[in-house]
């Protein structure tokens, strides 16, 4: 194991003189809105419920996203062994609330705890997994030496790194060398990942590109009833869907409604922004850009003289994107890196995105390489693509090549549930790991 100076300085600060700190920052993370003053006692390690019987899987999900992306694998772990529970811990209230609805049954959410050692210590004396799963790339130094040192076998899935980060952990390059050569496997998403993660010292061996679990993911879920209503109210109407747009994004978005609208006059934008508590800013931008619109979060339905429908609502893409046969996916007209293409792929929507979509580079790759996608660069780019699109041969084409792209890639679930089972067995038969019995 690769020793580092730096991560033994951290984690003697994690043992002795975090804690104050850590104090000081739930606090302020609580005034700021950032935490649930319900459970706050679960950020300083200390659980609510009470340890099931038997195995116990735990995966780190850092926020929505990565959560939402383990969904469908941890069904299929629960169907594969009725003696097992699983454990999910997120950092974000949004991911709390969000898992407390699409968890099934035997899984848990817990937030995952500030990365002071006697948060981390009373986490793992509660829980005391068999398998340990990061998703992604959050790696909290106590939380992965701690999980180590109890000879807990620790994957790494999903995993995914950007240039940013890489160039971060650069800079602590024996600490993170330190860290991943504690993980026993890592199945990451990319080439690019792989090359990254090999930089900074995970070997070589214990590395495989899978793909994305976003692939394997079930299709977003929405309430049946509300699409019928919707679609009832739309029908005839063309429509399009702007997801996930970021802050300068709608103003652009708004500029290509108003291009496309001169050869659809009924068009309909629905805009659902990736942060929904900026309604109010949005709707102040549409009053003063002159449109029309109603709102979601108002329960106001779409409305013939409106163009535009605002979804300033948390939960409920799954229901835009089957009303809608057309999606600009956002995150990417500005420098943000984009947003999971294969949601709407999955949905049956022709995706349009911007440039910026270093989050999911080789995801954009396939999708455009299959004809499932198309990049626009500017106001009237999109606009252009849109009007094409209105055409509804050309929009089922792509929605059909999406479909089989995120088809091709859908044994990356069924790779991760093998990984996961054949370790959990292997540790369970271990002379380490036969006490789980006892639990």
């Amino acid at each position: 194991m690769a020793r580092s100076f730096l991560l033994g300085l951290y984690l003697a600060w994690s043992a002795r003189g975090a804690r104050r700190f850590a104090e000081r920052k739930l606090q302020e993370r609580l005034a700021e809105g950032k935490e649930d003053g319900d459970r706050l006692d679960e950020r300083r390690g200390i659980a609510r419920v009470p340890r099931p019987e038997g195995p116990l899987i735990w995966f780190h999900a850092a926020s929505v996203g990565e959560s939402l992306a383990v969904l469908e694998l941890i069904r299929r772990l629960l169907d594969e062994r009725d003696d097992l529970h699983v454990l999910v811990t997120t950092g974000t209230v949004t991911s709390g609330a969000v898992m407390a609805e699409r968890l099934p049954e035997r899984a848990i959410h817990h937030y995952v705890p500030l990365d002071t050692k006697p948060f981390v210590t009373a986490f793992l004396d509660h829980w005391k997994p068999d398998v340990a799963i990061w998703t992604e790339s959050e790696l909290w130094p106590t939380l992965v030496v701690e999980t180590h040192a109890r000879d807990i076998p620790m994957l790494l899935l999903n995993a995914r790194m950007s240039k940013a980060s890489h160039d971060k952990w650069r800079f602590a390059k024996g600490m993170a060398r330190s860290l991943l050569e504690r993980f026993q496997t890592a199945l990451v998403q990319d080439n690019l990942t792989m090359v990254y993660l090999r930089r900074l010292g995970m070997p070589m061996d214990r590395m495989k590109v899978m793909g994305t679990l976003k692939e394997g993911a079930a299709a977003l879920p929405c309430d049946e009833n509300d699409r019928t209503e919707m679609a009832a109210k739309l029908a005839g109407r063309p429509v399009w869907l702007a997801a996930s747009t970021h802050d300068g994004e709608e103003k652009m978005v708004l500029q290509a409604h108003r291009m496309a609208m001169r050869s659809s006059p009924r068009l309909l934008l629905i805009l659902a922004p990736r942060h929904p508590q900026r309604g109010d800013e949005i709707a102040a931008l549409l009053k003063a850009d002159g449109l029309r619109h109603t709102r979601r979060s108002a329960d106001e339905l779409p409305m013939d003289e409106a163009p535009v429908y605002l979804a300033d609502t948390m939960g409920e893409m799954g229901l835009w994107y089957r009303l809608a046969p057309i999606s600009f996916v956002g995150g990417s007209l500005v420098a943000i890196g984009g947003h999971n293409p294969f949601e709407p792929a999955a949905l049956g929507s022709a995706i349009l995105h911007g440039p910026y979509v270093t989050n999911f580079v080789d995801i954009y790759d396939r999708l455009r390489d299959g004809g499932a996608a198309r990049m626009v660069s500017s106001p009237d780019k999109l606009a252009g693509q849109v009007s094409r699109l209105l055409n509804p041969d050309e929009a089922a084409t792509m929605a059909a090549a999406a479909w089989q792209v995120i088809s091709d890639g859908a044994d990356v679930t069924d790779r991760a549930l093998a990984l996961i089972i054949d370790t959990l067995e292997a540790h369970e038969t271990s002379p380490k790991g036969l006490g789980a019995e006892t639990r």
